[in-house]
Parts: C-alpha cells; sequence; structure tokens
C-alpha cells in the first residue's frame, strides 16, 4: 500500500507563486531605459504590451522539478502486510553506578582482575542483549542520576550505550534515591505488572535529593519491582588496596539494599565476583513474562529517492540546455580531423570528378 508520511508537505505546492506576487521585483543594478511615448504606441497598435515572461513550455521543467521535490519531502513509502512483533509485555531498566568507586579492580572474571563497571558492562551487557520481547533502557548514576537509553526494543543499542558508560560521568558520588525516582518516572505510565528495575551500586547512598527508601515506597506505590544487585568483593578477601588502604566494599549498603528490594517485591542479590554475578543474571534471566495484546508492525520500504533522482536528471538537462553552445554539439558529430582526406587527395579527387563529367 503507498503512503506519504508526511502529505501536509504538499500544501507548499503555491509557495513559488505566491512569492512571486509578494516579493519585489529584483534589481539588476543596471540603467533602465524608459521610453516616454509608450502609451501612444500601444494606442497605435490597438493592444497593450505585454511583459516578456516565460512560456508554459518554459515553465513546464521547472514546475516539474518542484513537484518532484515536494513529494520526495512528503517520505513516500510502500507499507507491506502486518507482521506480528514479538512482545513479552515487560519493560525493563537497568541503572547502574558509574562513581570513582566503582574504578576498583578487585573482581574476578576470566582469570584476570577486572573493574567493578568492566564486569558489569560485560554480564550485564549479555544479559539486557538476550532479553527477547522486553523493552530495555538504562540509567546511569552518580551524583547525579541520568536516562541514557530509554525504554526500546532496541536491545543492542542500549548495550553500545552501556559499554560506552565511563567512570566519574554523572559525578563522583552516588545518588540510589535519585536513579530510582528516575526509573519510577519513565515506568509509571507502562501497563501495570510489567515494571522492572535492576539497580547495580557498590556503595551507600551520599547524593542526590531523594532518600532511597522513600524512592523504594513511592516505586512500591507504582507498581514497580527493584532488584537490587550490591557488587565488590569482600574486604578480607581482597589484595588490592583502596584510598588510604581502605577497600571500597566497605561502604556497600547491603541494609538499605534489601529493604528496598523487599519494600518492592523484588530482591537483593550479593555479586562477590564474576561467577555470582553471572549467576544472579541467569536468575534474574527467569522472570515471568506479562502477557500484552500482541502488536503488529508494517514493513515500510521508503521510495524517496524515486522524485528526487528525477528532479536531480531534470535540473542536469535544464543547466545542459542552458549553457551547452548551440555549434559545439554540431562540432562533435563532424568526423574527427584524423579522419578527413588530405587535402591534395581531395584536390584530386575534384579533378577525377570533372574528368567524369565531360
Amino acid at each position: 500500500m503507498f503512503e506519504l508520511a508526511w502529505p501536509w508537505i504538499l500544501l507548499l505546492l503555491p509557495l513559488p507563486w505566491l512569492l512571486r506576487l509578494l516579493l519585489p521585483p529584483a534589481d539588476s543594478g543596471e540603467p533602465v531605459l524608459k521610453v516616454g511615448f509608450l502609451g501612444e504606441l500601444e494606442g497605435l497598435a490597438g493592444r497593450r504590451a505585454r511583459l516578456n515572461l516565460p512560456t508554459w513550455r518554459q515553465q513546464a521543467p521547472v514546475v516539474a522539478i518542484w513537484l518532484l521535490l515536494l513529494l520526495a519531502a512528503a517520505r513516500p513509502q510502500w507499507l507491506g502486510d502486518p507482521v506480528p512483533v514479538a512482545a513479552s509485555g515487560r519493560d525493563l531498566l537497568a541503572a547502574v553506578d558509574v562513581s570513582g568507586s566503582m574504578d576498583f579492580p578487585d573482581m574476578h572474571w576470566q582469570g584476570e582482575d577486572v573493574s567493578r563497571l568492566t564486569l558489569v558492562k560485560a554480564l550485564l551487557g549479555d544479559f539486557l542483549q538476550d532479553r527477547q520481547g522486553d523493552r530495555v533502557g538504562l540509567i546511569l548514576f552518580g551524583s547525579q542520576a541520568y536516562l541514557q537509553a530509554p525504554l526500546t526494543f532496541d536491545r543492542r543499542t542500549v548495550r553500545t550505550y552501556l559499554d560506552e558508560a565511563l567512570i566519574g560521568i554523572a559525578g563522583k558520588n552516588t545518588a540510589i534515591g535519585d536513579a530510582i525516582g528516575l526509573a519510577v518516572k519513565r515506568l509509571r505510565e507502562r501497563p501495570a505488572q510489567s515494571r522492572v528495575l535492576i539497580l547495580i551500586t557498590d556503595g551507600a547512598n551520599n547524593g542526590g535529593q531523594i532518600h532511597p527508601l522513600t524512592a523504594a515506597r513511592l516505586a512500591a506505590q507504582e507498581g514497580v519491582r527493584i532488584y537490587t544487585i550490591g557488587i565488590g568483593a569482600n574486604p578480607e578477601a581482597s589484595g588490592t588496596p583502596g584510598l588510604l588502604g581502605l577497600n571500597p566494599s566497605l561502604d556497600l549498603d547491603e541494609a538499605s539494599l534489601r529493604e528496598i528490594g523487599e519494600l518492592t517485591h523484588g530482591a537483593y542479590f550479593r555479586a562477590h565476583d564474576g561467577v555470582e554475578l553471572a549467576s544472579i543474571g541467569d536468575t534474574l534471566d527467569q522472570l515471568e513474562p506479562v502477557a500484552q495484546q500482541p502488536t503488529r508492525a508494517r514493513t515500510a520500504k521508503p521510495l524517496y529517492s524515486w522524485p528526487l533522482a528525477l528532479a536531480l536528471m531534470l535540473s542536469v538537462l535544464l543547466v545542459i540546455a542552458a549553457q551547452w553552445p548551440d555549434n559545439l554539439l554540431q562540432r562533435l558529430l563532424r568526423r574527427p580531423r584524423f579522419l578527413q582526406p588530405h587535402p591534395e587527395w581531395q584536390e584530386r579527387l575534384k579533378r577525377l570528378r570533372l574528368r567524369k563529367r565531360r
């Protein structure tokens, strides 16, 4: 089925003629010859002198170019048959802590010691990309919380945004309450029983405007389930000292994270290394999808390139017609000079023709 995505653009069709009527004539800057007896000449001729305007044949190519440009701007497209789109009905937001402590390299994964954020990027990225049928989004929080990726079915793009997250991009503190509040704001308008927030942090709330438990109670009222994950190795098990010899895992407020999960009918998980974080992902992956009315979408094939190409071809032809010399084409059609006979042979041919006539 043919369709114009922006048909209102066709209302600009009379714009060139309106501009011609409203705008004053262009001033070439050259002196104008004034004829004082033009009225007498018109009376003798019995008709009024007309302006030498282009004929309809001269205007037709320009009008065609304008129509083709408007048609291309209206975004013509061919809509295919409706295709069902798989959707589980769950809207899942992931809030990731990007404060300075997330750069602490105390996580063991695949035989190497990596930073906490590096491990979250690897495992949470795989988790989000495998959520087929879910709309996923990403929140990054530090001193403030920012919506990095809104809810979308494009899970690959969300993972790309997660991979590009940098330590300290949102500040050095940890605003857990603001992250929960932002998630509730984005999820409250979605269908009930399909609102999920996964919050990953390695510290306690020390920034922002909202207390985490206050935000959790608001989330419970809006039906948002929160699964909190505390990340970081045990202080006594980590061999890498932090600032002033202290391990940042000492700041992890497990009591508050556990209470947030209980208030919102979610859960709290503790990840000491990569293996535990991967198992937490497997547990979260078993969330039952919420049935929703199946959605259907049509594939749209854009067709704007065809009228745009025709307009370009007509423009090129007009330029050639205006700039190409009249005698240049005739010169090109003549035989090349090296194919023409020698002047001496031309003279001999003339003599032979004269003899034959005699």
